[in-house]
């Protein structure tokens, strides 16, 4: 199983940028999606999830308004739409996989991460 995540890079505080990540050799269609992301010095987060039903999503609270997920189950690829970026974003993110029943839509517990993509955003 890989996840390959993609579309990080340097932008000004105000600014956008949309992280894709593409799976492969997994039943994309039943998994729910994840993204989470880690600070310099801090812990891993979760940031956003979607489930196996584009309806089924959620955001951690400093997000919510800003970021949006999204998938398409043709391409075998997550989506994650970052506008209003602040500097507090600045992380490494990372997609995840997990086989899910039904629109459960987990924070935790994730089975497959992609290699991460950094996103770096200046004041």
């Amino acid at each position: 199983v890989q996840l390959q995540a993609s579309g990080g890079g340097l932008v000004q505080a105000g600014g956008s940028l949309r992280l894709s990540c593409v799976v492969s050799e997994l039943t994309f269609s039943r998994c729910a999606l994840g993204w989470f992301r880690q600070a310099p010095g801090k812990e891993r987060e979760f940031v956003s999830v979607i489930g196996r039903s584009t309806g089924s999503t959620l955001y951690t609270d400093s997000v919510k308004g800003r970021f949006t997920i999204s998938r398409d189950n043709a391409m075998k690829t997550a989506y994650l739409q970052m506008n209003s970026l602040k500097p507090e974003d600045t992380a490494v993110y990372y997609c995840s996989a997990k086989p899910v029943i039904l629109s459960h839509v987990p924070t935790s517990g994730y089975h497959y991460w992609g290699q991460g993509t950094l996103v770096t955003v200046s004041s």
